[in-house]
């Protein structure tokens, strides 16, 4: 891994990946790839079972580089080749086959949201904000992202008007884990990453898998789609591992592979 403007360190099964590029990450073309390589390579990582996002300082993301988009548009097909270099940024996150979590410890704006909106946990330090500022230099926010996650009318709101939501509100609505002091933001992220990282891989990967493909379902399809991974569970040695652990009351030793 690079290490530039995306810094990442692995410690006990867990990947911190850390955004830091002064002075406020914004999605520029050399910082949207470095990106897209760190979760390419820590999704074929055998050492890693989940992954913290974070931003530096005080600053999650004031989304996309506006001066540099303004650059890409004066040469013909940069600004479609970035564009779809940017919806990669959501898919990577939400197809990563282990768990993500966004600790969001500052301002997260436009497409400085994907990574949020794509997590599979999301808690936010009491100083953050979620906004999508697009429609107030003319252009639109993406839609479909964020009414997978606000509800109806408050992505409504976000995307016409460019409303901040503050992290409190989003906690109090029910859309972030928590909302936090900011030095206890990523104690708190890092926890529940340990708590992941100490399952077995395998049916922490077959559980999301089976999580953001049944949200798209009908729920008798859904149903008959988790209990197929269920029964591809049972067959893993991780599986029959955990049950002798807990008929042995001791802790599980696993061996099988995301």
């Amino acid at each position: 891994m690079k290490n530039e403007l995306i810094k990442v360190t692995i410690e006990n099964h867990v990947a911190l990946v850390k955004m830091d590029a002064p002075p406020v990450n914004a999605w520029s073309l050399a910082f949207t790839e470095e990106f897209l390589e760190v979760f390419d390579e820590l999704y074929e990582a055998t050492n890693v079972r989940c992954v913290v996002v974070t931003g530096r300082e005080k600053m999650f993301s004031a989304g996309a580089d506006i001066k540099q988009r303004t650059s890409v548009s004066g040469v013909a097909g940069n600004l479609t080749r970035h564009m779809r270099r940017m919806r990669e940024v959501g898919n990577t996150v939400m197809e990563m086959n282990k768990p993500v979590i966004a600790a969001v410890n500052g301002p997260a704006l436009g497409v400085g949201m994907a990574p949020i909106i794509n997590a599979d946990i999301i808690l936010a330090s009491d100083n953050a904000f979620f906004c999508m500022p697009e429609i107030d230099i003319g252009l639109m926010g993406g839609a479909a992202h964020t009414m997978s996650l606000f509800p109806h009318s408050l992505a409504r709101r976000m995307i016409l008007t460019g409303y901040r939501l503050p992290a409190s509100e989003a906690y109090r609505r029910g859309i972030i884990e928590a909302c936090l002091p900011l030095e206890d933001l990523l104690p708190a992220a890092m926890d529940i990453a340990n708590n992941i990282a100490s399952k077995s891989p395998k049916a922490i990967s077959l559980a999301k898998r089976a999580i953001n493909t049944v949200r798209s379902m009908p729920l008798r399809e859904g149903y008959r789609f988790e209990q197929n991974l269920t029964n591809e569970m049972t067959q893993h040695e991780d599986s029959k591992e955990a049950m002798r652990a807990f008929l042995e009351k001791r802790k599980p030793v696993f061996k099988d592979n995301v």
